[in-house]
């Protein structure tokens, strides 16, 4: 995997990490654009802490049991374990560090380190009377792994016509009927209401808590949390007869990737999860199951649960099984990791549904990453190296345009910190920096630093060193700011600034600091690096 950023950060001990998490996600097939958007903005979140200061862990992983998982094994001719291990090692993994992911662990829900703590949550459970045996017989959807209630059921047509398909999938649900295991959820209702009217953050966005409080106020049913018509899954410890249902064995994934049970004084500083990172079509396990199984075990419940909407392409949602399932390689072949990572929180407003087109990914990139952010590193590099050999000038003259400049930069840094250090608005966060950018290349309009260069008077130099000055130094803040979402970009920059040798390594910079006019002394070598954004190849070309 790309470094942790437990390797960057060297935070203290005893001080509560700032948790975040992705669903563990289903391998019964490779990765598509859909989950590397979850996967993203988690890592930008993430990054933005670590840069703030902050120790964090981020948590992602694979979801590995159930009856979806065995079926597509033996379609493929291999066991569930074989085929689990070929998509994480040959798929996940290596998507993560092409995206240049920095998660602090992976787990796998095969593991024994997860299995086996999943067992004594669960035993501890049934020995609590949380749990009881009894019968069920009802709709359910194998690509969900859920019993669906009937009302939730829509009427098919065409090839399934008489049939009733999940809403989710839009396929035929199975009935079934067998002896299961069941948790006792429906009496945590009322304490579910009652908690989630304390903490009204506690699900974003509002639409998607407003969804959930209705469907706990009609009443939820009792769990069934096992499965006895399969064996793929991990045994219930009192009865092996019977595998612990899916939802539950992934949901303790939050607890044991973080030492439940094994390192008491790792899960005190990390759990619980302050983000929990969802898509909206598994809220309901996240904010009802997961916090009343805790509740139940006398643990603390998550901070936050942020659904994030669904990535559309041509009016549908992005899966596989509508062979909408675009790979990220697709297009990070064409327009760079960095701007893939840029391109998706930038377009999308987390938590909406959102449309992708190839269409819309090139304007973006072309008008915003080329022509307003990368040509401006271009041109200042440029003048610098023209005017000044190189060397950055110092700032001697500055006036009313460069406080306009100082006050937008610290408008952009508190607007982006906010927005996505704590509001996950990765879009609004985006945004505002990139007002800046906007603003530095109105102010070099402006100023025509070019017309300037032609006064060769003390006066005139002054003027023309203020300028460029003041136009790498606001490169310099732009680059810490955009660390978290375009890595590599921000490196390329701050090495062309000189602000390695000068100021130190990027991973080091606080984005709340970044507005601190003058952290890149003059004097330092600026130099005219590689083209940030290359201009695209027409892919009918290539």
């Amino acid at each position: 995997m790309a470094a942790t950023g437990s390797e960057k950060q060297g935070a203290s001990e005893g001080v509560k990490a700032f948790y975040v998490s992705t669903p563990i996600y289903y391998v019964n097939d490779a990765p598509h654009l859909g989950h590397a958007y979850t996967t993203v903005a988690g890592d930008v979140l993430t990054r933005w802490h670590r840069q703030r200061g902050e120790k964090v862990w981020y948590l992602t992983g694979t979801d590995e049991h159930g009856q979806k998982i065995m079926r597509t094994a033996e379609a493929n001719g291999v066991s569930p374990q074989e085929w689990c291990d070929k998509l994480v090692e040959e798929a996940w993994k290596p998507l993560w560090e092409h995206l240049e992911i920095a998660n602090d662990d992976f787990i796998r829900t095969t593991e024994r380190r997860h299995t086996d703590r999943v067992q004594e949550f669960v035993q501890d459970l049934y020995d609590k009377g949380e749990i009881y045996k009894g019968g069920y017989e009802g709709p359910y959807c194998v690509g969900c792994e859920e019993y669906k209630l009937p009302g939730e059921l829509l009427d098919g047509e065409g090839d399934y016509a008489g049939q009733k398909l999940c809403p989710v999938h839009k396929k035929p649900v199975e009935i079934l009927k067998e002896e299961n295991y069941f948790f006792k959820l429906s009496e945590y209702g009322p304490k579910l209401l009652e908690f989630y009217a304390s903490n009204p953050g506690f699900i974003q966005p509002e639409s998607a808590r407003n969804e959930v409080v209705n469907f706990v106020k009609q009443g939820l049913q009792d769990l069934s949390i096992s499965r006895s018509t399969f064996d793929w899954g991990i045994p219930i410890p009192w009865d092996e007869k019977h595998v612990i249902y899916v939802w539950v064995d992934a949901l303790l994934n939050y607890a044991t990737a973080v030492g439940y049970n094994e390192n008491p004084a790792k899960f005190e500083e990390t759990f619980p999860a302050d983000v929990h990172l969802v898509g909206k079509d598994i809220l309901r396990f996240h904010a009802i199951i997961w916090p009343a199984m805790l509740m139940a075990q006398g643990l603390p419940v998550p901070g936050k649960i942020a659904a994030n909407g669904w990535l559309m392409v041509g009016g549908e949602k992005m899966s596989k099984s509508n062979l909408t399932g675009i790979k990220p390689q697709d297009l990070t072949s064409h327009f760079g990791v960095d701007a893939y990572r840029w391109y998706f929180l930038r377009a999308i407003a987390f938590g909406q549904d959102g449309s992708f087109s190839w269409e819309d990914f090139t304007a973006r990139y072309t008008s915003e990453l080329a022509n307003d952010y990368g040509n401006l590193a271009s041109r200042v590099a440029a003048m610098v190296g023209k005017y000044f050999d190189g060397a950055l000038p110092e700032a001697t003259a500055n006036g009313e345009a460069e406080k306009k400049i100082h006050q937008g930069l610290a408008k952009a840094v508190g607007e982006a910190d906010r927005k996505i250090g704590e509001e996950l608005d990765f879009q609004g966060g985006i945004l505002a920096i990139f007002d800046f950018v906007k603003q530095v290349n109105g102010y070099i309009t402006e100023q025509e630093p070019w017309k300037v260069a032609k006064d060769e008077s003390e006066q005139g130099r002054a003027r023309l060193a203020t300028i460029l000055y003041t136009a790498a130094e606001s490169l310099r803040a732009v680059a810490v700011l955009l660390n978290p979402v375009m890595p590599d970009t921000s490196q390329k920059l701050w090495d062309s600034l000189g602000a390695e040798a000068s100021v130190g390594a990027l991973a080091d910079q606080r984005v709340q600091d970044a507005a601190a006019w003058g952290g890149l002394p003059a004097g330092s070598t600026v130099t005219k690096g590689a083209v940030l954004f290359p201009r695209l190849e027409d892919p009918k070309k290539a």
